[in-house]
């Protein structure tokens, strides 16, 4: 199938106008692998007839159909294990001594996807329960794509994606097999957790305040601009003595002043407390 130039755009802005996310001229070899089921499904032929199909208004689901499948929805449990040993080892215990008078704790996980990233935090935390009782742990994942977040709430994995960055033991101690190829994940993790779907550009934060954010292999699909304005919400929403934990590939220098490396651990950032808090007004982003 032949992708023109038109239609490239036109998807892209899409995806961006939807989503804050740019499809690179350098990614848009994906919008035919990532359109066609859909098309197929749809009877459509060509990416040019998709965009007459959406521009029609027929069919008002079509377009968030087009950007549910431009979506990257790459994730897998233990994602850079030595950073989130960094953020279990170094980041957790500092947080927990200063948060003891209050005994709370709050996570965010943007950007999330299928869930396995915040299940890798409750089984961190059902693991080590001695050391957190007493304690409202709060763990919250979100993602701007529904069916991302749908599959997250159920907790159900393929035999691949169980087996991907999740220990053996692990997996027989917190997984039940149903079917010969799928794993539930147990339901005293999915009650530990709760998911909501989330624009991380066209919304404000879905709290006030967090303890440790995940902002992990988002950034990198925002333009600059966009990508500054989302970090300078997370500063908004940390709260002092929080931290960020960016993906591997990602990082606050040159991007945003509202963050430094956490002298303490590394590949983690804490807000800048010689930068003022941005401002979250209702609407102002």
């Amino acid at each position: 199938m032949q992708v023109s130039d038109a239609s490239s755009r036109i998807l892209a802005a899409l995806l961006e106008s939807r989503t804050g996310q740019q499809l690179t001229t350098s990614r848009r070899w994906r919008l035919e692998t990532a359109l066609k089921p859909l098309m197929h499904a749809r009877g459509l032929d060509s990416l040019d007839r998709l965009i007459i199909a959406i521009a029609s208004g027929g069919d008002p689901l079509l377009a968030e159909e087009v950007v549910e499948a431009l979506l990257n929805n790459e994730t897998f449990f233990y994602r850079d294990r030595s950073v989130f040993d960094v953020l279990l080892s170094g980041a957790l215990p500092r947080l927990q001594r200063a948060r003891e008078g209050t005994k709370k704790l709050s996570i965010w996980c943007a950007g999330c996807s299928s869930g396995q990233e915040v299940y890798s935090l409750a089984m961190s935390f059902a693991e080590t329960k001695s050391r957190w009782q007493g304690w409202q742990i709060d763990i919250l994942g979100t993602d701007v794509s529904k069916s991302a977040v749908e599959r997250a709430r159920q907790g159900l994995y393929s035999q691949f994606e169980v087996q991907r960055g999740l220990p053996v033991l692990q997996m027989m101690r917190w997984f039940e097999q149903e079917g010969s190829q799928q794993w539930r994940i147990s339901s005293q993790i999915r009650e530990a957790v709760s998911f909501q779907v989330h624009s991380l550009v066209n919304q404000s934060p879905p709290r006030l305040s967090f303890d440790v954010i995940l902002c992990r292999n988002v950034l990198l699909y925002f333009p600059p601009a966009t990508g500054k304005a989302v970090l300078d919400k997370l500063a908004a929403v940390t709260a002092p003595g929080g931290c960020l934990m960016l993906g591997a590939g990602e990082t606050v220098i040159g991007q945003s002043d509202a963050f430094v490396s956490d002298p303490e651990n590394r590949g983690l950032y804490i807000r800048n407390c010689a930068e003022r808090a941005p401002a979250l007004l209702h609407g102002s982003f």
